[in-house]
């Protein structure tokens, strides 16, 4: 009797034992799927951005079109620069040329006049009249390239535009005055091209 009792108990624990064991892994099993989606998720969604090949070529083109925007504007620059730095050059180059020219054709002007002075008493009208036109052509071609005579007679004495080689007397003017040209000066622009020789009242 107390055999058949102990057996039963055994039994009995056995099935409690198999009924713990059968929960276990059902709900093991039961959790396993989510498990593995939550691991899997994360690699799918790594894959997915790897495997895009779309969203990469457009992000090497937008880092291609900034590339060659900036190195576009950087050319435009350079050659803004560039064309600036070329006008600056020609316009010197031509404003050193025409006071070359303008600088070795003086002494012919200045033979122009004397020429006039000369054939001022001359009977000789054909003569006269065609140095006189010769004389106003050289004028009018000095006036086209900005050349200007510098004309002080009279006024205070500038060494920035006229050098004294003589001297004059106190009854020729005011001290300190230009008395007497002897040589014109000319001006091109702003700039002297030549300075007048003058005879100056002394101070």
């Amino acid at each position: 009797m107390k055999k058949r009792r102990d057996k039963g108990k055994m039994e009995k624990k056995q099935d409690e034992i198999l009924e713990e064991k059968v929960d276990t892994e059902e709900e093991t099993a039961a959790n396993k799927p989510e498990a593995e989606a939550a691991a899997e998720a994360p690699a799918e969604e790594v894959k997915a951005e790897e495997e895009d090949p779309a969203q990469k070529a457009l992000d090497e083109a937008n880092a291609k079109a900034t590339e060659y925007l900036q190195l576009a504007q950087r050319v435009q620059a350079d050659f803004e620069n560039f064309r600036r730095r070329n006008e600056t050059v020609r316009a010197d180059a031509y404003a050193d040329g025409r006071k070359d020219v303008a600088t070795v054709m003086l002494p012919v002007l200045d033979n122009l006049e004397r020429a006039v002075e000369a054939a001022a008493g001359s009977q000789d009208e054909a003569l006269k009249n065609g140095v006189e036109m010769v004389l106003k052509q050289m004028t009018d071609a000095y006036g086209k390239l900005d050349v200007k005579p510098i004309d002080r007679l009279g006024e205070k004495f500038d060494p920035n535009l006229e050098n004294a080689i003589l001297q004059g007397n106190e009854e020729d003017g005011e001290p300190g005055t230009v008395c007497q040209v002897l040589q014109k000066g000319y001006m091109i622009g702003d700039k002297v091209l030549r300075h007048a020789m003058v005879k100056v009242v002394p101070e």
